[in-house]
């Protein structure tokens, strides 16, 4: 928890996301445009973000369908090269997050300077990949021995396009994922991408977890993150912020801004 308090301070931060367009060997990868057309996308979501005043920016690969549980070296590659090239625009604590590979997302914050990391370390789940059982130990060793101790690890316990095999309540497996593997902060998800996580886990959880960061996810919306800021102790969005608040459009500025404005207000400033 130390960690996530040493990025975010005490406020509830707003993490945005930049939604890398689709990587080299992703069915999806435009190869007329190339990596240069990534880079440039990347580049104009962060300044609409930034502009915004967001607390903070994750890179992700969403476009990457369909999604994997062990990603090619390429596209962690890329998101590093891309990360790179951005790096003087960078103005916030920046995250990243390879879906759905804990691995490569730790080697990723690593070889970036990333503040954080957002993964799925624990459970196990039937899901659109197929059978999915990550490993926190596995993860969480792999960053101590590439020296970044300091990095926030975001724990989503309520995996997207995945139903949990473990039986227990939420609150009770994210008490446990606290306990076991020792995440920085808990994140509550809806269904997929875009869809909101449900009020009442974000409040059993919290209940469950007064002491630990327990952050939204997933599809908190406009009209929404008032009542989402006032359970969690932050949100991740991304579809909200886009043009038509459409997951795989650029970021609209204008729905960026007043997203934040609303935000702040929750906050009290």
């Amino acid at each position: 928890m130390k960690n996530f308090r040493s990025v975010f301070g005490d406020k509830k931060p707003v993490i945005a996301m930049v939604h890398l367009l689709p990587l080299p060997g992703t069915p999806l990868y435009d190869a007329e445009g190339g990596v240069d057309a990534i880079v440039d996308a990347a580049r104009k979501d962060l300044k609409a973000l930034q502009d915004a005043d967001v607390d903070a920016v994750m890179f992700g690969n969403e476009n990457d369908r369909p999604y994997e549980l062990s990603v090619d070296t390429a596209s962690t590659a890329t998101m590093a090269y891309v990360i790179g090239q951005l790096r003087g625009d960078i103005a916030k604590p920046f995250g990243v997050n390879v879906l759905w590979d804990p691995m490569s997302t730790v080697a990723l914050a690593a070889a970036t300077g990333a503040s954080f990391l957002r993964e799925i370390l624990t459970g196990t789940y039937a899901s659109d990949m197929g059978p999915w059982t990550p490993n926190a130990g596995e993860a969480m060793r792999y960053l101590h021995r590439l020296r970044r101790p300091d990095v926030a690890m975001l724990a989503n316990v309520s995996a997207e396009f995945a139903w949990s095999l473990d039986r227990r309540e939420l609150a009770d497996r994210a008490r446990s994922a606290v306990f076991s593997s020792i995440p920085d902060a808990i994140l509550v998800s809806g269904a997929i991408t875009g869809e909101a996580a449900e009020m009442g886990d974000l409040q059993s959880v919290k209940a469950a977890l007064p002491n630990t960061p327990v952050l939204a996810n997933t599809g908190v919306r406009h009209n929404t993150v008032a009542d989402v800021l006032s359970v969690a102790d932050g949100c991740v969005v991304g579809s909200s912020l886009k043009v038509d608040g459409d997951t795989w459009k650029p970021v609209d500025a204008a729905r960026a801004a007043e997203f934040m404005r609303l935000a702040k207000a929750a906050r009290g400033e």
